[in-house]
């Protein structure tokens, strides 16, 4: 029997990422979730994943940013949702977008297409040392 798909989490919001931890491991997948791209990108030197979580909106590196540097389905959520940002995301060709505040069904069905769509697997981009920040 295959494992279940790990879904990452990158949210710099505690209860955003305690939350939807909760709603991807009652579907039966694996979740993983980080505070920052940097926490994410650290963890990849040796995890896989495949979909992400991503919120638009952080410090230091954007999820915007961050998605250029990954191969991996990505739904993007954010609670500053605008034209430019819709704009650049549907060129991006992220799975989704979802506006803050989402149920648990909107954020299930996205990552189900995510995952479904395609059979990427981000996994170890290299050792920590080679991670920064670009």
């Amino acid at each position: 029997m295959d494992a279940a798909p790990v879904i990452a989490i990158v949210d710099d919001d505690a209860s955003v990422r305690r939350s939807l931890l909760r709603v991807v491991r009652s579907a039966g997948y694996n979740a993983e979730a980080f505070a920052s791209a940097r926490a994410f990108l650290e963890w990849l030197s040796t995890g896989h994943a495949a979909c992400l979580v991503l919120d638009v909106q952080m410090k230091e590196m954007s999820g915007l940013d961050l998605q250029e540097r990954l191969a991996v389905p990505i739904v993007f959520i954010t609670a500053h949702d605008d034209a430019p940002i819709r704009a650049r995301i549907e060129k991006s060709g992220a799975a989704a977008l979802l506006r803050k505040p989402f149920d648990a069904a909107t954020v299930l069905d996205a990552i189900r297409r995510a995952v479904s769509n395609g059979n990427v697997d981000q996994g170890p981009i290299g050792p920590r040392a080679d991670v920064g920040e670009t």
